[in-house]
């Protein structure tokens, strides 16, 4: 065991996260002990179907008649639905069970219900599907299909209140972030079902309350630092405040009181996505994101609009992302925290990153995801050689490890920024005795990198990702592509060398990226080509 591993990674947890990883495990053994099971036999408190104005369809995953399709891996099933399939992953399991389907174009009602059903049948058998994430996504997206279908039943609601208890002795304050958020908007749902129990309505206003006003920063950015898990994040919000907004009167007359912070809230995030989502209407895949999971952002504005919601107009701050850009070329330049301390789970080593879009085209890209299973390919997707910033010594500036762990981590500082340029180093290199500092100049047909090595051990190298679609070829101190033309000082030896871009989860593609080898200082030029 790697004691300074676990001292380092272990060290930022807050106290409430070490009380409940201790109380569940406890728990867990005396529940194992005395064959504890979650049931309901009694009586339930009378159901109500909420009001919805239509939400976002999600992508099609259920494949009728015989076969879902989740993170780009198919799987055929019978009559009886194996619920616990894990084969692809604890990941496709969980998707599985979500039931977003419901919410797919073309599904039905009857096949929604016999999905529904199926599962109620296998409950005692249900593994994974019944942790609190996927528990919490369920309840969610039962709910809206049931109240957009006005379905009444005794049997799926019974069931509903079940998972509903089970979430409320579940609650995921042993990991924070993302995950409890979840779980608030959940209870907020299962509030609105089950308008007399107190309980639930004043549990998720707690956690929602809290948490919203944590995890998201006063530029709009959610903390996590994903713009991925930021439209997720949104997109459920955007469905807490469809469900308050229509329904205001009767057993709900009460229950408005988190619509006025949640608007706000709201209005914050959108100006966040407008600033960090490129013109081409994609997202940068910062730390973990992934495409093909969340909304875009504009479902998730034209969403917003159908709602009344309105963006505030946001300056990219708080967030550590800075955004050059004018006519020519979009830049996003990472000189953030990799995420908060007590949860860096989406982390990647990649301080001082940079992303390239010119003329609308992805030429400069993060590497992205392709897994969560803790493998290689997870290990080097995190990897600070897996992005466009510099590595010394062949170590992370951040030190990753397993699928969601950090022990030390690299802490930016802002020298300099101005309107077309910015100056930033960090210290993830200062348990090997060196320092990275960064210069980024934007001008109107060009940009200058320099990069600025202090201390004992120089090996350092610069990578630059290229986007599948760009062809790279070096001559004598260039690079040539059809967008930009990179020039680099004639000492410098560059090395083309392949790699793996994600295109989503169990979908990658190969690639072109350029490392190049410098000892204490090196100035890079990339001009654009005219359009």
């Amino acid at each position: 065991m790697n004691l300074s591993l676990y001292y380092h990674t272990l060290k930022h947890l807050k106290s409430v996260q070490i009380k409940y990883q201790l109380y569940y495990k406890l728990r867990k053994v005396w529940r194992k002990a005395i064959k504890f099971t979650y049931k309901h036999t009694g009586s339930i408190p009378d159901p109500s179907l909420p009001k919805l104005e239509a939400s976002i369809n999600n992508y099609t995953s259920y494949k009728q008649p015989d076969s879902f399709l989740f993170l780009n891996k198919e799987k055929k099933i019978g009559s009886t639905i194996d619920w616990n399939y894990n084969e692809y992953g604890k990941l496709w399991t969980y998707n599985l069970t979500y039931f977003e389907y419901l919410h797919q174009e073309a599904i039905n009602k009857d096949d929604g219900l016999m999905l529904i059903k199926n599962f109620i049948q296998q409950t005692d058998k249900i593994k994974d599907g019944l942790e609190p994430f996927p528990t919490s996504l369920r309840i969610i997206n039962w709910i809206k299909f049931l109240a957009k279908n006005r379905i009444q039943d005794e049997e799926i609601d019974r069931s509903l209140y079940l998972q509903i208890r089970i979430l409320l002795d579940n609650l995921e304050y042993h990991l924070l972030g993302n995950h409890l958020l979840e779980n608030g908007f959940a209870l907020l749902f299962a509030a609105y079902y089950f308008p007399t129990e107190d309980e639930i309505y004043n549990t998720a206003t707690n956690i929602l309350n809290e948490q919203l006003n944590e995890q998201i920063l006063p530029d709009g950015a959610h903390f996590e630092l994903s713009p991925m898990y930021h439209q997720l994040m949104l997109y459920r919000l955007l469905d807490c405040l469809n469900l308050i907004k229509n329904n205001r009167t009767g057993d709900f007359s009460h229950r408005n009181t988190l619509e006025e912070s949640a608007i706000k809230v709201v209005s914050k995030m959108l100006g966040w996505l407008k600033e960090i989502t490129f013109k081409n209407g994609s997202i940068p895949m910062l730390n973990d994101s992934a495409f093909g999971i969340a909304p875009s952002s504009q479902q998730l504005f034209d969403y917003a609009n159908q709602l009344g919601i309105t963006s505030q107009n946001i300056q990219l701050n708080d967030s550590g992302y800075c955004k050059f850009q004018n006519s020519n070329y979009e830049a996003i330049v990472d000189v953030g925290h990799i995420g908060p301390d007590y949860i860096p789970g989406h982390a990647h080593a990649d301080t001082l990153n940079i992303i390239l879009h010119i003329h609308q085209k992805p030429f400069l890209v993060d590497t992205g995801i392709s897994t969560y299973e803790a493998n290689a390919t997870r290990h080097t997707e995190r990897s600070t050689s897996a992005h466009n910033t510099v590595q010394i010594n062949d170590q992370n500036q951040s030190n990753i490890w397993s699928s969601f762990r950090v022990a030390q981590r690299a802490y930016p500082n802002i020298i300099e920024k101005q309107q077309n340029s910015i100056t930033a180093s960090h210290d993830g290199y200062r348990r090997i005795g060196s320092s990275h500092q960064r210069h980024f100049q934007f001008d109107e047909n060009q940009i200058i990198i320099t990069d600025s090595i202090e201390g004992k051990k120089t090996n350092a190298k610069a990578f630059f990702h290229f986007h599948p679609d760009i062809k790279v070829k070096v001559e004598k101190n260039r690079i040539i592509t059809s967008l930009a033309i990179i020039s680099f000082p004639e000492n410098i030896s560059p090395v083309l060398s392949s790699y793996q871009y994600a295109q989503g989860f169990n979908l990658q593609r190969k690639a072109t990226k350029v490392i190049f080898p410098f000892d204490k200082k090196m100035k890079i030029t990339l001009k654009l080509t005219p359009n």
